[in-house]
């Protein structure tokens, strides 16, 4: 509770623009936003978007209506630079799936499951939980909302950027046949 009522005045005072509340709100508030992050961002993207929100809740802070919503609004900032970062990383041009399947093809049996064993190991934990409930125990999307309390938009969107995470892995950021782990 203490902890509570220290931070909300360290937001009044931060609105009110003195320069070291804000600082020590930045401090104290960073390790939530990075916890946030690592639900809701790639493992490469956390830094970034903790980094970008914190920049946008330096320059925004005084607009804030109510020191009570902070929480709620530095949330919505790390998921919106999530999402951010995932767009670009992802916005790019369709790979070519008989590329693709030619250069999969080339490989044996025992290197594609190594390489497919890295990849998943790779992953967050919430991609590699759906691509495991989804892919090999074969839930249907509507099981796995059951059990994951998810929504079906929500689960249907991290099985989708947990297959294109595997997919880059194996085939390399711009399908050019070096996999992104050094191939």
């Amino acid at each position: 509770m203490a902890i509570a009522v220290n931070r909300h005045h360290l937001i009044v005072r931060a609105q009110g623009g003195d320069p070291a509340a804000l600082d020590q709100l930045l401090a104290e508030c960073q390790s939530d936003a990075r916890r946030y992050a690592m639900r809701h961002c790639v493992m490469s993207e956390i830094d970034d978007a903790v980094q970008e929100a914190l920049l946008i809740v330096t320059r925004h802070v005084r607009s804030l209506e109510s020191a009570a919503s902070f929480a709620g609004w530095l949330f919505t900032i790390v998921r919106r630079e999530c999402a951010r970062l995932s767009r670009r990383m992802f916005g790019q041009e369709a790979l070519d799936d008989d590329r693709v399947a030619a250069d999969l093809a080339q490989r044996s049996s025992d290197e594609l499951r190594v390489e497919l064993a890295s990849a998943l190991e790779s992953l967050p934990p919430h991609y590699l939980e759906m691509i495991l409930l989804r892919d090999f125990e074969e839930l249907t999307i509507a099981e796995i909302c059951e059990r994951l309390g998810l929504t079906v938009a929500t689960a249907k969107a991290r099985l989708h950027r947990a297959r294109l995470l595997v997919r880059e892995y194996l085939i390399g950021p711009e399908g050019d046949g070096s996999a992104a782990h050094g191939r």
